[in-house]
């Protein structure tokens, strides 16, 4: 230390931590939704050519929502997350951003473009999106800020009760429209409560609660009453046509698959085979080897949004990243699960691979909140 005077070593002192931007996580995202973008490429030009005589047409709406969600993850990422929560008009921003989430639930169940029997998409003109992607985002920031505020009330069960019923009407509204989505909600306000909570008995109580509750929201209506028998009698229930043409792709790639492009079952077999099942030809081009390396990659980018929610500079933070954890992961494990007939049929896409504006929009602009958490983690301590 000699040398240096007095005011050097409070200088010092007062530098700010330098930040780094993560950019490990950023080429991560960047490779699977190119990825994705490839295997669209190849799997959908046969439908894209008999039903709108563009065999690149999927492709290219795919480019242009990657692009565009590259540019809203970038912007967000250069923001701090902080800001979310400053007050307008008396009411934080996030609190306005949650009930304009439930307001246009509401309404896609009244005027909703409907498509394959579903009414889930909201459309202004050339711009058409699905509100309960957006309420993800807006469940995961304010259920992060409520319970950074007041983290000592989820060690009592009514505590617990009071953030459930905070949520209880944007989860209400989802489950009219996609019970798998809801179940996705249920699970990222369960994980960010238990997280913070230091009593975790009657989490694990509340589990069958909420597991009885989900068989009741199954069996009350009739079509999803219906998805379990098609899911235990596959071969045989007309509504298993989708998941049996699923396997047969998932068995006929082997272990290094039939080679890119050289899909059979995307020849019109499997209905809207670049979306939510995707990964059925991705097993049949690349085998189970090129599937087993993709979960790989959503392995390693799960570990590493789980590092920075572990180094995240507050509770807040912290939180925020571990709603996007519990979204992605879920995400993941259901569309796999789905598509081996793991589990009854649901709609749900593989994160930045599947087609599909408001999954790879959303998702990304969640990423963009992550790596605006991950800049600003001190990497000196």
């Amino acid at each position: 230390m000699a040398g240096l005077t007095r005011e050097d070593m409070d200088r010092s002192v007062s530098v700010k931590p330098k930040q780094f931007y993560d950019y490990t996580l950023l080429f991560l995202i960047i490779f699977l939704v190119s990825f994705g973008v490839v295997m669209i490429s190849s799997i959908s030009a046969y439908n894209a050519t008999k039903y709108y005589d563009d065999s690149m047409l999927f492709v290219k709406n795919q480019i242009k929502y990657g692009v565009l969600g590259m540019i809203a993850m970038i912007a967000i990422s250069c923001c701090d997350y902080h800001w979310v929560a400053i007050r307008f008009m008396r009411i934080r921003l996030v609190t306005w951003f949650y009930l304009a989430c439930i307001v246009m639930q509401a309404v896609v169940l009244v005027i909703g473009h409907s498509s394959n029997g579903s009414s889930r998409w909201l459309e202004f003109g050339p711009i058409r999106f699905q509100p309960s992607e957006l309420t993800k985002i807006s469940v995961i920031l304010l259920a992060a800020y409520v319970v950074q505020k007041v983290p000592k009330l989820l060690d009592h069960f009514m505590g617990f009760v009071i953030i459930m019923a905070i949520f209880a009407a944007p989860i209400g509204l989802v489950l009219a429209e996609n019970l798998s989505t809801a179940i996705i909600l249920v699970g990222i306000i369960f994980v960010i409560c238990f997280v913070t909570s230091r009593k975790k008995l009657y989490y694990y109580a509340s589990i069958i609660v909420l597991a009885v509750g989900g068989m009741v929201a199954i069996f009350k209506v009739s079509y999803r009453a219906a998805r379990i028998d098609n899911w235990l009698h596959v071969e045989t229930a007309d509504g298993g046509y989708q998941i049996l043409q699923g396997l047969y792709a998932i068995a006929s790639g082997g272990w290094f698959g039939k080679g890119l492009g050289n899909s059979i079952q995307k020849l019109g077999y499997i209905p809207e085979v670049h979306t939510d099942m995707i990964f059925s030809c991705i097993c049949e081009e690349l085998g189970i080897f090129g599937a087993v390396c993709l979960l790989a990659l959503y392995a390693i980018l799960l570990w590493r949004i789980f590092l920075i929610g572990l180094h995240a500079p507050d509770l807040f933070g912290s939180l925020i990243v571990c709603g996007v954890f519990v979204q992605i992961a879920m995400q993941v494990l259901i569309n796999v699960a789905v598509v081996t007939n793991s589990m009854p049929a649901t709609g749900i896409p593989l994160p930045f691979v599947s087609y599909g504006g408001s999954s790879l929009i959303f998702t990304m602009m969640e990423i963009g909140m992550v790596l605006s958490v991950a800049k600003r983690i001190d990497y000196g301590k």
